[in-house]
């Protein structure tokens, strides 16, 4: 708990300079004009870990995603290096609808997973679980480029245990996200928990951020880093029957980190990759975007080799 209390400490000193500077920036010097209809238009969504970090605005849109996430030639387990490989698929759709200018529904995860390691592990597919919620922002001001909310949802256990889903008896996911635009730059973070109602799951803290840099009015360069802290490991037991007969949680020294809980007894404490990458804006309703994710610890302690993400932002 003394690492975690550390990890929740920086993630509140890394938001204090954007609201220390509230007061200073002149949004008038924005390289987007802002509508009338919207004092944020000129703020571009993040991309990587997209289930768990957005925009501190509510809004309505509809956010697809494609993941292609190479996975390491061998894993860390309690028995040695173990290989893998291979890659897996996302194949997803986010929807956001806005109650009124503060509060908003928020579907964040759900979708299709195509797995296909190389060694050991099987080549399967199937649904991911259904995660939704709310999202209030307590702070909204326009005029100064500040925004924060709380958010909370609930992971369902819906999906197939074949791809890494479906088990236990769900996640509630508590978080707390700003945003900071700044003439031309944007800041923004997103720290939460992820508390598994089955105790047999994992529990993690992650904090996850954003700066992006507006080179025209329609690009924006971006970097993103993202940190997983297991604060409580699973209990190892058989789950994911249709891989290795369920045995991946007791021997697997990491956990699944966005999409995936294992339940693993043996997890390292840390995850933590890093995603570079651009936001265009195609017109007024829409922005595509790009990153190239990569973890900055050890890459056979978790799934992730490399990681390229596709999305579009439609803003209704």
């Amino acid at each position: 708990m003394k690492r975690l209390n550390h990890l929740a400490l920086l993630s509140a000193l890394a938001v204090l300079p954007f609201m220390a500077t509230a007061g200073e920036v002149d949004m008038s010097k924005a390289v987007v004009q802002e509508s009338t209809l919207d004092p944020w238009a000129n703020a571009r969504r993040p991309i990587s870990n997209p289930t768990l970090f957005d925009l501190a605005i509510p809004g309505t849109q509809l956010h697809p995603i494609f993941i292609h996430n190479r996975m390491p030639d061998v894993v860390d387990t309690i028995i040695g290096k173990v290989p893998v490989g291979g890659d897996f698929q996302v194949y997803a759709a986010q929807l956001e609808l806005a109650l009124n200018d503060r509060l908003s529904i928020n579907a964040v995860k759900d979708g299709y997973i195509d797995f296909n390691p190389d060694s050991t592990l099987s080549h399967k597919d199937g649904w991911a679980n259904i995660e939704a919620g709310l999202k209030y922002a307590w702070l909204l001001q326009p005029e100064q480029g500040l925004a924060s909310n709380f958010q909370l949802q609930y992971e369902i256990p819906s999906g197939n245990s074949r791809v890494w889903q479906g088990e236990g008896d769900g996640i509630l996911t508590p978080s707390m996200s700003f945003l900071k635009l700044a003439d031309k730059w944007q800041f923004a973070d997103q720290f939460g928990f992820r508390i598994p109602i089955d105790d047999a799951e994992t529990s993690t803290f992650y904090n996850s951020v954003h700066v992006s840099y507006a080179v025209t009015d329609w690009f924006f360069p971006l970097a993103e880093l993202n940190v997983f802290h297991v604060m409580d490991a699973g209990d190892g037991s058989p789950r994911f029957p249709e891989q290795v007969g369920g045995l991946v949680p007791a021997i697997a020294k990491f956990e699944g980190g966005d999409l995936v809980n294992l339940g693993a007894a043996n997890t390292v404490d840390n995850f933590v990759s890093l995603a570079l990458g651009a936001r265009a804006r195609v017109n007024d309703a829409m922005d595509v975007g790009f990153a190239w994710e990569f973890p900055l610890t050890d890459q056979d302690h978790g799934l992730m080799e490399d990681r390229f993400t596709v999305d579009v932002v439609i803003r209704f």
